[in-house]
């Protein structure tokens, strides 16, 4: 039976360290250990490594053994999946200024993921978004994701 494929956005590792989201950082150190027990194939993208490498030390370090643990399968980013960041935007479903969260949905999408965990509720997880994205992927013919929370996924299990 194939693994649900997750894919990790860069706010997902950032709060296992977070100091002013308690109940945030106690719910992710707890999909952590869920990640951690490799019933999921984890998927990032080289976005979320330059991201936490803009951390400064000790965090970056940290942020990275973090990442290191789940030997998650890395998208880079192609001519394809920034051009469809690219649509995410023409669309106004991500605003130009964060052409990154465009392209942290497109590496997803072309990772073939179930689903997109994020804490991001501006550019993520949120209703405008997720049917944006997935209207826009309908139409280029590329598969629906779903974007969910930690808190979605350890409820789950």
């Amino acid at each position: 039976m194939r693994k649900t494929k997750l894919y990790l956005d860069t706010s997902v590792p950032s709060f296992l360290f977070t100091e002013d989201s308690p109940e945030k950082r106690k719910t992710t150190i707890k999909f952590w250990e869920l990640l951690r027990l490799e019933i999921y194939e984890i998927v990032i993208s080289d976005i979320l490594l330059i991201e936490i490498n803009r951390a400064k030390p000790p965090l970056n370090n940290q942020l990275a053994e973090c990442i290191a643990q789940l030997s998650p399968f890395v998208i880079h980013v192609t001519e394809d999946i920034h051009n469809l960041g690219e649509k995410y935007v023409q669309e106004k479903i991500i605003p130009q200024k964060y052409f990154d969260d465009a392209l942290h949905l497109a590496c997803a999408t072309y990772a073939n993921v179930d689903s997109v965990v994020s804490w991001n509720f501006k550019h993520f997880v949120n209703l405008k978004t997720i049917r944006g994205v997935n209207g826009v992927n309908r139409i280029v013919g590329l598969k629906e994701i779903e974007i969910l929370t930690p808190q979605s996924w350890i409820e789950e299990e």
